[in-house]
């Protein structure tokens, strides 16, 4: 079974999209079966996939609403070498018709039930706010990824993301967990930075992962070009952070499979 993972936090410009496309670009080029859903109506993570936004012939509104299925909405011609549900300025408009329909907030996780099992991984890209798109996804997730730059105002962000991912738990998803912490946009030069990183490590332990994103140019250039940076200069910093965020993600995914394959189930225990 392919596993979802949200990456999502309520704070803008932490990296989020650049995370959700390069994770994408990266698990798909260690050959697994990847699927990066833009939830955000900026459609940035759509334009940074080589799909332009404004001739897309159907986005993740139309799934939302239930006109179409996800094999009706999937882009399969993207730079990043794994399928993509686009998104635009029309995306808005799904969040609106949510609101006027019963169980809006599980109608993604029913439209990707089918695909489930095709896809390893799911990526998606949640919007820079609380909003009924973001429920969604954390609603359909099994987990969430947390980019954040190392600084005091993202300490209080990431507070308010745990208290809404505890909430959302006891809600419309028990299931619902923290996949990691990433440090993006990361100088070491920065003793705020440094500091800032200590605390994250001792407050949340191994959730926080050992990779760790830099600021690069080639990084921020790459959108521009419509392209993951590991397309656009594999031999940046920022392209060798990625892959390297890959093999933990992997690894630890592998990791929760041997455990659960391992730990007895309702009938073993009583037997």
């Amino acid at each position: 079974m392919g596993k979802i993972i949200a990456v999502a936090n309520q704070k803008g410009g932490v990296g989020k999209t650049t995370t959700a496309v390069n994770l994408a670009a990266s698990l798909a080029a260690t050959k697994r079966k990847i699927l990066l859903i833009d939830l955000d109506p900026q459609g940035n993570a759509t334009m940074a996939s080589g799909i332009n936004k404004y001739e897309v012939p159907a986005t993740c509104y139309e799934l939302l609403i239930e006109e179409k299925s996800v094999d009706e909405v999937v882009q399969k011609e993207t730079t990043g070498l794994y399928d993509l549900i686009a998104a635009n300025t029309d995306v808005t408009a799904a969040e609106i018709k949510l609101m006027e329909v019963y169980s809006r907030e599980h109608r993604l996780k029913r439209a990707l039930e089918p695909v489930k099992d095709y896809y390893d991984f799911i990526i998606i890209d949640c919007p820079p706010s609380l909003n009924m798109l973001t429920v969604n996804a954390m609603t359909a997730a099994d987990s969430v990824l947390v980019p954040m730059q190392c600084e005091y105002y993202a300490l209080e962000g990431l507070t308010a993301l745990m208290d809404t991912i505890s909430k959302l738990t006891s809600v419309v998803n028990d299931k619902l967990h923290i996949e990691g912490i990433l440090r993006t946009m990361y100088d070491p030069r920065n003793r705020l930075a440094n500091d800032v990183s200590e605390q994250l490590k001792r407050h949340f332990g191994d959730k926080v992962y050992r990779s760790v994103i830099p600021r690069n140019v080639r990084l921020a250039e790459a959108p521009s070009f419509g392209s993951p940076v590991m397309y656009y200069d594999k031999s940046s910093t920022g392209a060798k952070a990625y892959l390297a965020l890959a093999g933990e993600v992997l690894r630890k995914n592998s990791a929760e499979k041997n455990n659960s394959a391992k730990a007895p189930n309702s009938e073993q225990v009583a037997s």
